[in-house]
């Protein structure tokens, strides 16, 4: 069974690495789902890291269904990371109406070249999940993350192996709430990989700011942060 690990920064990569893990997906900011990791960071752990890395492409938090602008940032960042030799890549694309975006993630999906390429859990918001599996199995996509469509893959277990019983030639991979104490299930019943991070939150400061940097107004599925024209038009006037 490969074992992958969602790891978010060059420390979590190195450690996965060492702890034996066949397969590292690289992303940043783990508490909004993930996002495409810097050019530092990609730079790093092509650097240091020696076992396989997919990297994830997803250009901002919020929803999956993207403008024709955030399609291109996408395939610029896979473009780079085919460039630097990564092994694989995690991405894709929704239509607002939760079914996939055959048409950009087919864009994506050519723009992956040779590089595996991972559905990420983006298929968990999917309303016709077994449609969508055919769609991504007709392009050829080689695996697919998800968690059963619930918070927890062990929750989605009985989804997934739904799933992986009517798939032809895309893995199923268990993904969300993996660990020790369970991941035995998912080996037994057949699936070939699982996905985790193996995260622990370390304190790195002795105590507390006094104020927070972190904006819950700011962390929504189904809203994204824009800047308003009217906004800044307001305040230039004020001062210019």
């Amino acid at each position: 069974m490969i074992v992958e690990v969602c790891a978010n920064s060059l420390e979590s990569a190195l450690v996965a690495e060492r702890a034996g893990a066949d397969r590292i997906e690289l992303c940043s900011e783990l508490a909004v789902g993930g996002l495409t990791p810097s050019y530092g960071l990609l730079k790093a752990v092509k650097e240091q890291v020696t076992i396989p890395v997919h990297v994830l492409i997803r250009p901002r938090s919020g929803d999956f269904t993207y403008t024709i602008d955030e399609l291109n940032i996408m395939l610029a960042d896979i473009d780079l990371c085919v460039e630097l030799g990564f092994e694989g890549i995690v991405s894709g694309a929704l239509l607002n109406d939760f079914s996939l975006d055959v048409v950009q993630t087919q864009k994506l999906k050519i723009a992956a070249c040779n590089l595996k390429f991972t559905f990420h859990r983006a298929f968990d918001w999917i309303l016709n999940p077994s449609e969508a599996l055919e769609q991504l199995e007709a392009m050829q996509v080689d695996y697919i993350l998800s968690s059963g469509q619930q918070k927890s893959a062990p929750l989605g277990i009985d989804v997934l192996s739904e799933l992986k019983s009517k798939t032809k030639t895309v893995q199923i991979m268990p993904g969300s709430g993996v660990n020790a104490s369970n991941v035995a299930s998912f080996k037994e019943m057949g699936f070939s990989a699982v996905h985790l991070s193996g995260t622990t939150m370390m304190q790195t400061l002795a105590k507390k700011p006094l104020i927070s940097m972190n904006s819950e107004s700011f962390l929504s599925d189904d809203h994204i942060a824009v800047t308003q024209l009217k906004n800044i038009k307001e305040v230039i006037a004020e001062v210019k």
